[in-house]
């Protein structure tokens, strides 16, 4: 008889297939367990009066009127903290050269930007908090502001940290063979263009939330968390606070969306923290709205240069971009503030044969909120700025769009092969995923029928970009300079007396789906009903250590590690089913809850009977056979410092000319992400993906004035503005606004 192929070809296994997330009910029915829902005894809360300025130094806080209020338990500077909080610097080695000072929970002597801490109060009932920032006076003198971030760079601008001596983080050149040459070749036509890329945020549904609890009796930390990264954060507050890690747990239950926004260090987060240290009781600070667009971490803030050279035949010759970059007084802590404009500089251009390379990237403090890794970091910027271009020169040239595609994508033979930024590839698709992509959107048609509205005066654009993916990031890029940022993840697989197995996993599930596909993988794998699986993840005293949930890791290495654990547990039980049995290991498998044959599939024994032999009647099993119906295991990257995905998108947009109204009616995405665990999950994530970025791109941006007052900070105000594009070299034609699909983070 012809066994399965592998392990996912199983009769019982439920990899590939669309299972509903088995908390979905619970969620909709509104029994999520959030961290505001949360209510311990003795619990305060905490409120922050922050800075009205991008660039103050603070004379004095006058709190008396606030302490005197009927409720108040406490009222901190940053000043006031500073015996108790270590600062942090947000720096890593192999971004060799960047620059950033060490930063304190709140501004001390100088605030950096609006929206900046400047006074923590503590009450007992965030309302009374509220009340009392109110009455604080703080009297500032305000300093030159640096907030344009190419005039950051001027001489004569005003230096955020005096001791840099300018406003320069960190810049990197990347050169491959030569630019120059090839853009001089008689024979090259080249097309020239300026990007300019709005700074927004993330704005999840559940905003940032910290509830932390410290029992001095043990010395204990609890920190009720909303993020993705427990054990990382668990690594932090050690180091800054003073405790063992052994006596912080963290706690993430159900997390309403991240994005990438909580998974960095914030100073009213840390500073929640210490006042729980200090008054030894719990405290929790909830960021409102308003809060959360002046202090969550801002994304996308670029403009970038471009130009590439194409031959008549449509072949590329050469490309080079120049990106500039704000990211805020600081370097966040402690993935960094540089690592967006680092992924553009590598991913620019990535899915292309191109020779002749050259990137300039610089990163540029300036007096406004900061900024950071956000969902798809750099993506969308370098697929939006190498395809643009691209479709331009195909314009100016005379070719079609999609040909002159074919002519320079990767072939999918190719690989391995590395991109001239120096990364290495296997295993991708790019020609492949353009052809689908032009069948499913019937190419031909929309062009025929673009070009006869065009006559009638209607104005349809198609838009296609081919893009590469960094996920799964290995040991090589991560954990390097002392940052607590795990690569591995870890899991525990266990067969309780029941016969249910109950898997605990180090990465998070953020909304996501994470808990469903871990169920999937360990029931699959396994052989049990998923309905007989319990997950539990985001628990830094209940799970194994590892890195959290980021960069679509969740899958590719917590799964592989809960795959290695549910099989490991698998070849015990069997082991121990053919003691029992008194037959081999290899004449059995598991299906349905059941120890079968493996040949006919007739149940032989149940794992129920067979975990309460081993947990209440051993002395049936051999002297010498000690089991333990449990399996851990852990997994990493190895090879490549990432594992690359790729694929496809086209949008079919009308742009009405008078209004400059964009309606959409049509998006097309084609994904090569590998084996799929869950067809509905991936559709989700697809589709949520396109959304976002279709935000990002026409909607969002987080509007400042010339000295740095961020203008929209709520829902309610308007997020989109026409503003003039920079230009170094002179286009070809006007510049239009860049335009971006993004991908999940």
């Amino acid at each position: 008889m012809t066994g399965p192929l592998s392990i996912f070809d199983r009769p019982n296994s439920y990899i590939g297939r669309s299972i509903a997330r088995p908390d979905a009910r619970r969620l909709l029915e509104g029994r999520g367990s959030y961290v505001d829902d949360l209510q311990l005894p003795r619990m305060v809360h905490a409120a922050f009066v922050r800075s009205p300025h991008a660039h103050a130094r603070i004379r004095s806080i006058e709190t008396g009127a606030a302490k005197a209020l009927p409720g108040i338990v406490a009222v901190y500077s940053g000043d006031d903290l500073v015996p108790h909080v270590s600062p942090w610097v947000g720096v890593l080695t192999h971004l060799q050269g960047l620059r950033s000072p060490p930063q304190m929970p709140m501004a001390v002597e100088v605030a950096r930007w609006q929206g900046e801490p400047v006074v923590m109060v503590i009450a007992e009932s965030r309302a009374v908090a509220e009340d009392a920032c109110g009455l604080i006076e703080v009297e500032y003198e305000p300093l030159a502001a640096a907030c344009d971030m190419a005039a950051a760079l001027d001489d004569g601008a005003p230096v955020i940290h005096a001791e840099f001596g300018s406003n320069l983080a960190w810049e990197r050149l990347v050169d491959a063979g030569d630019v120059d040459a090839a853009f001089g070749r008689d024979d090259v036509r080249i097309v020239e263009r300026s990007f300019r890329f709005n700074r927004h945020t993330g704005v999840t549904l559940e905003p940032r939330v910290s509830l932390v609890e410290f029992n001095p009796g043990d010395g204990m930390m609890t920190y009720h968390y909303s993020g993705q990264a427990p054990h990382m954060m668990q690594a932090i507050l050690s180091k800054h606070l003073g405790l063992a890690e052994e006596n912080i747990r963290l706690v993430a239950r159900d997390v309403g969306g991240s994005f990438g926004i909580k998974i960095h260090t914030y100073g009213d987060d840390i500073a929640t923290a210490a006042a729980a240290m200090i008054l030894k009781r719990p405290v929790k600070f909830v960021a409102d709205r308003f809060e959360s667009f002046q202090s969550d971490i801002h994304a996308r803030d670029h403009l970038i240069e471009g130009r590439i050279g194409v031959t008549q035949a449509g072949e590329i010759v050469a490309l080079e971009i120049d990106d500039l970059t704000g990211i805020g007084p600081f370097s966040v802590y402690p993935r960094t503030s540089a690592i967006e404009c680092n992924q553009i500089l590598n991913l620019t251009g990535a899915p292309y044969r191109i020779q002749n390379y050259r990137a300039r990237g610089r990163v540029v403090f300036q007096n406004k909120n900061v900024m950071s890794q956000y969902r798809a970091v750099g993506h969308p910027v370098a697929m939006a700025v190498a395809d643009g271009l691209l479709e331009e020169a195909a314009h100016l040239i005379g070719m079609d769009a999609v040909e002159i595609r074919r002519k320079n994508l990767i072939v999918d033979n190719a690989y391995p092969c590395a991109s001239a930024a120096g990364m290495k590839f296997d295993d991708l698709s790019h020609q492949k995923a353009l052809e689908t992509l032009v069948e499913i959107m019937d190419y031909d048609r929309l062009r025929a029928e673009q070009a006869e509205m065009r006559k009638a005066g209607i104005h349809r654009g198609i838009g296609l970009v081919s893009m590469v993916e960094v996920t799964n990031p290995s040991p090589m890029f991560y954990g390097i300079g002392g940052a607590p940022i795990s690569a591995q993840d870890g899991a525990s697989v266990r067969l309780d007396a029941g016969g249910a197995l109950h898997v605990s996993s180090s990465i998070t599930e953020q909304g996501q789906g994470t808990n469903t596909i871990i169920a999937q993988i360990a029931a699959g794998v396994f052989g049990v009903d998923i309905g007989r699986v319990k997950v539990t993840t985001g628990d830094t005293a209940n799970v194994p250590y590892g890195g959290g949930t980021w960069a679509s890791r969740g899958a590719g290495i917590g799964g592989e590690a809960v795959l290695q654990a549910a099989a490991a547990l698998k070849e015990q039980v069997l082991e121990i089913a053919a003691a029992i049995l008194q037959t081999e290991p290899d004449a059995l498998d598991i299906a349905d809850g059941n120890v079968v044959d493996g040949a006919g599939g007739a149940e032989r024994i149940a794992l129920a009977e067979l975990a309460r032999i081993v947990y209440y009647r051993g002395n049936e099993l051999p002297p010498d056979m000690k089991p333990e119906l449990i399996a851990t295991r852990h997994y990493r990257v190895t090879d490549f410092p990432f594992v690359f995905t790729n694929g496809a998108m086209a949008a079919h947009v009308e742009v009405d000319t008078d209004t400059g109204f964009i309606r959409i009616l049509d998006f097309w995405a084609v994904e090569d992400c590998g084996r799929i665990i869950n067809p509905r999950l991936v559709e989700e994530q697809v589709r949520g993906g396109v959304v976002q970025g279709i935000g990002g791109a026409l909607y969002e941006e987080c509007l400042y004035s010339e000295d740095g007052q961020l203008m929209n900070a709520s829902m309610a105000s308007p997020m989109w503005k026409r503003r003039p594009r920079p230009r170094r070299w002179a286009p070809r034609a006007p510049a239009r606004p860049a335009q971006a699909a993004r991908r999940r983070r």
